[in-house]
């Protein structure tokens, strides 16, 4: 490739990253490290980790690729720790569940797929996530794959965890995450109170998660442009809007977390991660 066609491609990706046409931390990390492959330099590194630093992830890949760590040994490691959530989420999942998420998630999609692949037949309502609907994806993603999706507004997430209005029991939430750390998790707004929902309901409430989103500090959590809520807003009203895109699940809400490390307790997942 030439170097004109690398530098448009990196640039390209970069711009991605930045609008959030590029979603998901796992892709996200798998994208920017691409671009730094293409242009491995110290202004191409201090560029990616300017893009969404809010993302542990991200920073946590190209460190790693920083340290020195092979551009298709990173790439092995998505694939590996993949295939050992799907493996563990496969177990919690029983033929007649009713599964429930937020927002989109590779993590959560890849292992529900699995799980129907594998012969388990199960519902799975999910959130439309304002306000870039990426619960929209979640829902065609997991129905090319032929399983049963039922979408809802994000206001009524409590009376499809309820059986208030017709809706089924729901046997277990399954949300994925941006940010792993000592408090809780960082994911999409809305997640905390589903978690609140669901510890009322009785009903377990898992994240899915590779362990290298996990940062030992406090991640920020993004506020984003009100365009995205409003864009037409009137300019003649003195309107302000709110757009906080993350939200923190304490982890006393936590039933428990689906990393590569195996099931566990978040408590037992915070005391594995710190020793690596």
């Amino acid at each position: 490739m030439k170097s004109v066609d690398k530098r448009s491609e990196f640039n390209q990706i970069c711009k991605d990253i930045k609008d959030i046409k590029i979603q998901g931390a796992r892709n996200i990390a798998k994208q920017a490290l691409y671009a730094y492959e293409l242009f491995p330099t110290i202004a191409s590194m201090r560029k990616l980790k300017s893009l969404r630093p809010t993302e542990p992830m991200l920073m946590n890949v190209l460190h790693r690729a920083e340290e020195g760590e092979g551009y298709k040994e990173l790439l092995t490691h998505f694939d590996s720790a993949q295939k050992k959530m799907n493996e563990a989420v496969y177990e919690k999942i029983e033929t007649g569940d009713v599964v429930m998420t937020i927002c989109h998630s590779t993590n959560v999609v890849n292992a529900l797929i699995y799980a129907h692949k594998k012969g388990k037949r199960f519902q799975v309502y999910n959130l439309e996530t304002r306000p870039l609907f990426q619960g929209r994806k979640t829902a065609k993603e997991l129905s090319n794959a032929g399983l049963d999706v039922t979408t809802f507004v994000d206001s009524a997430m409590g009376v499809a965890i309820s059986k208030e209005q017709g809706t089924k029991h729901v046997a277990t939430v399954m949300v994925g995450a941006d940010a792993l750390m000592k408090e809780g998790v960082a994911n999409k707004i809305g997640s905390e109170v589903l978690a609140q929902i669901a510890k009322n309901e009785k009903v377990p409430f898992y994240v899915i998660a590779d362990s290298w989103k996990y940062s030992p500090s406090k991640v920020k959590l993004e506020m984003r442009d009100f365009h995205e809520v409003w864009a037409n807003m009137p300019q003649n009203h003195h309107i302000k809007v709110g757009n906080p895109a993350f939200e923190l699940i304490k982890k006393k809400w936590i039933s428990g977390i689906f990393t590569e490390l195996g099931f566990m307790r978040y408590k037992t997942f915070l005391k594995a991660v710190s020793k690596r």
